[in-house]
């Protein structure tokens, strides 16, 4: 094992890493015991490593060596050795303290391989399985962190990680389309008459409309199975993963709020916004017994929330 000041470094360099690159994770981080902050921040500048690799312009091949290295890289931590990039102390100090298991980040290396084979989904179904492996195991890394009894905990994180990467799809449509990448399942494009080359057209078409509310549905559904997930882990981990999740569910909110136009410009909270949330978890204006608030969708004229008086 690392001594304490490389491992110190180690550490500093993964809250750098999330602090510049996190955006939304970083709110909820905030809120965690330093220990626990930090250990996410190990996580997630590993997971941002994986991110980078896929994403980085290229060819495939390139990508396909950097995911294998990655893996193998991944594979020596489980050994001990932590040699090589300088996130991998923290990296390995989390995985042990936490006893997260190494096949979680070998799925979401999975996940990221997937994307180099072509996003492309026929059923839901098949989509959950990318989700799993690229959101669901993250949840379930995290609720290792924040600490859980009930083994339903793991489940849940996964239904969450699914909301969350539901929310994902639809905010980066664009983005993702202009890398060939169309996340949506084709029956559901079938479904609604929409066709793959137009779903980043500005403003979107009616179809397309219909669609993304459609999409938003289905996330705000996991998002209300996923809050039930609140009670079952640690106190000290509550009010962060409350605000996390307030965050990502007030995305579709915002969507909502545009009437599923999610073309024209990136959808986001604004960083008072987001401090408006982080300022409620932390001196408790939220009720974990309700879940994650959401707004109204304003096309079907109900308001589906999720969180009690303290919503507005």
């Amino acid at each position: 094992m690392p001594d304490a000041a490389r491992l110190e470094e180690s550490f500093a360099q993964c809250r750098r890493i999330a602090r510049a690159q996190a955006r939304n994770f970083y709110y909820g981080f905030r809120l965690l015991p330093r220990e626990k902050h930090a250990a996410l921040c190990a996580l997630y500048a590993f997971m941002r490593w994986v991110d980078d690799i896929s994403d980085a312009p290229g060819d495939c091949a390139g990508k396909r060596e950097g995911l294998e290295l990655a893996r193998k890289t991944l594979e020596g931590v489980a050994r001990g050795d932590v040699t090589g990039p300088v996130i991998l102390p923290a990296l390995a100090h989390t995985l042990a303290k936490y006893r997260i298991p190494h096949g979680y980040l070998d799925e979401l290396l999975d996940g990221a391989q997937m994307d180099l084979d072509g996003a492309a989904y026929r059923t839901f179904e098949d989509l959950w399985l990318y989700c799993h492996r690229v959101a669901g195991v993250v949840g379930q890394c995290c609720v290792c962190v924040f600490g859980f009894k009930d083994a339903r905990a793991l489940e849940l994180a996964d239904r969450l990680g699914l909301a969350f990467q539901l929310t994902n799809i639809l905010r980066d449509i664009v983005e993702d389309s202009s890398q060939g990448r169309i996340y949506l399942p084709a029956e559901d494009l079938e479904r609604f008459g929409c066709a793959a080359s137009a779903l980043a057209a500005a403003p979107p078409s009616g179809a397309a409309r219909e669609l993304f509310r459609f999409e938003a549905e289905r996330a705000r559904g996991f998002y209300a199975e996923g809050a039930a997930l609140i009670p079952l882990i640690h106190k000290d981990s509550r009010a962060a993963l409350w605000a996390l999740a307030r965050i990502y569910g007030g995305l579709l909110g915002k969507m909502a709020e545009r009437d599923y136009d999610v073309t024209s410009a990136r959808v986001g909270l604004s960083g008072v916004e987001k401090t408006w949330i982080l300022l409620r978890a932390r001196f408790g204006q939220w009720s974990e017994e309700n879940g994650f608030e959401t707004h109204s969708d304003p096309g079907r004229g109900t308001r589906r929330a999720v969180v009690g008086s303290n919503s507005r």
